[in-house]
């Protein structure tokens, strides 16, 4: 492949931009405000989301879908959840009916509750190979070359093979799956459990509180994966375990620093006036609780979120009630 499109020039977008461009002779990164286009291709530098890198040479930007997706024979889809829909109608005519389309949004649709890849199958309508790419990444560390391991998910495995030997490098590591189900479940909802853990940090809890919160933050994802129609042994790797241990543990996560802000005391409408970035977490753990409810699947520290994200409860309170629930077996 030589040519890729990336829609949507976030700090995770722009990331993967940087770090394909060897595997590429050219890579055009869409960006959905004209005006940031515009400042990052004059800049060769994405000041708001990812500053200090610079753009490799094969990199253009641009706000116009069709130039961006005109001949790509692989699109990256790095558009934050809630506006991926409208942006894949508006790319729908563009992109080439053999081209993949890779989602590497970590979300669920609020309202509808559809998974990312579900979402841009519908949309994309006709014969088209979605994959998903999920893995524990921070932006900044694949921007900066760091080593890495992720996920390509397919419901047909010579689609993840294709995806995976185009896009692997000496730093990034691809693993394929044919469990896009698991995947994209794990992916979402790691980050409303790493709401919970950042809350814990921002009460002044220790390790041992995280700890507990993390290991059954991953029980919930995988009972709801399950019911979904995932597999249990796909929450326990990359796009599992791997990916809800960095977001819950790292100073770069932008879902815990929401928690951590939430522990000390902030509402979440001052914390969301503070930032431009999207934390995921804050829309999938609504989608979440209402899918705790549709499929009858007991998720308690989402429940908590929700209540302390949707219904100002306490933090403190939250923690306090889980950990004086039933109780049960392991």
């Amino acid at each position: 492949m030589k040519r890729l499109a990336v829609l949507g020039a976030g700090s995770w977008g722009t990331a993967l931009a940087i770090a394909l461009a060897p595997r590429f002779d050219e890579i055009r990164l869409w960006a959905r405000d004209a005006a940031k286009a515009i400042a990052i291709a004059e800049a060769r530098e994405n000041a708001t989301y990812l500053k200090g890198f610079a753009l490799p040479g094969q990199v253009t930007v641009s706000h116009d879908l069709e130039e961006s997706l005109a001949g790509a024979e692989l699109v990256l889809s790095v558009v934050p959840s809630c506006y991926l829909r409208g942006v894949m109608r508006q790319a729908a005519p563009f992109i080439v009916p053999e081209a993949p389309v890779v989602s590497a949004t970590k979300g669920i649709e609020e309202g509808t509750l559809r998974r990312m890849s579900e979402l841009i199958a519908e949309t994309l309508a006709g014969p088209r190979r979605v994959a998903v790419l999920s893995g524990p990444t921070f932006a900044r560390e694949i921007a900066a070359g760091e080593p890495a391991a992720i996920v390509i998910a397919a419901d047909d495995l010579a689609v993840a093979e294709k995806i995976q030997h185009a896009l692997s490098t000496p730093a990034l590591r691809f693993y394929t799956s044919l469990d896009v189900v698991g995947v994209e479940t794990g992916a979402a909802l790691k980050n409303v459990i790493a709401l919970g853990a950042g809350i814990c940090s921002g009460l002044g809890l220790g390790s041992n509180s995280v700890a507990a919160l993390v290991t059954r933050g991953l029980a919930e994802i995988t009972r709801l994966a399950i019911v979904l129609g995932g597999k249990e042994r796909t929450l326990s790797g990359l796009a599992g375990l791997g990916d809800l241990v960095l977001t819950s543990t790292g100073h770069l996560s932008r879902n815990r620093a929401v928690g951590i802000k939430l522990g000390q005391g902030l509402r979440l409408s001052e914390i969301l006036a503070q930032t431009t970035m999207i934390a995921e977490g804050i829309s999938t753990c609504r989608a979440a609780y209402e899918l705790a409810a549709r499929h009858n699947v007991e998720l308690p520290i989402a429940e908590k979120m929700y209540e302390v994200l949707y219904q100002d409860k306490d933090p403190r309170l939250a923690i306090r009630e889980l950990m004086e629930r039933r109780l049960t077996s392991e």
